[in-house]
């Protein structure tokens, strides 16, 4: 009779399996609930942008924000949210909101989103000036 040695098993558990399915899930949800909103805060910050170069007046630059917030689908701010201030003379446009979403039953994530077209400026005018 020949004697086989044992190699050591390798490989997951049931439970092992069941654990990493239920991250795996709880992780897919949650990105599932998130993404929406990151796609959403994008789509303000381009239309800021848009927005600030079609207008020269802070009622130009809202009403332009307003008709590209209908086609964009943005709902969580309208152009009255927008701040807009005078900097020098061009305008700067900002903006900032949260988005509260709800998880499981009295749990929900709480996402502070805030842009500005005043950054994007800074940063264009930095390498112009080193």
């Amino acid at each position: 009779m020949k004697l086989r040695s044992k190699a050591g098993q390798s490989g997951v558990s049931l439970m092992g399996l069941i654990f990493i399915l239920a991250i795996v899930a709880v992780i897919a949800v949650l990105g599932m609930k998130v993404v929406p909103t990151y796609t959403e805060y994008m789509s303000i910050k381009k239309a800021i942008a848009s927005a600030k170069a079609a207008g020269t007046t802070p009622a130009e630059v809202r009403s332009s924000f307003d008709r590209q917030a209908e086609v964009g689908y943005i709902d969580s701010i309208t152009g009255k949210d927008l701040d807009i201030v005078k900097n020098g003379d061009a305008l700067d446009v900002s903006f900032a909101y949260q988005k509260k979403i709800p998880l499981v039953g009295p749990t929900s994530l709480l996402i502070d989103y805030e842009g500005s077209t005043a950054a994007a400026t800074l940063a264009r005018k930095k390498p112009a000036e080193q």
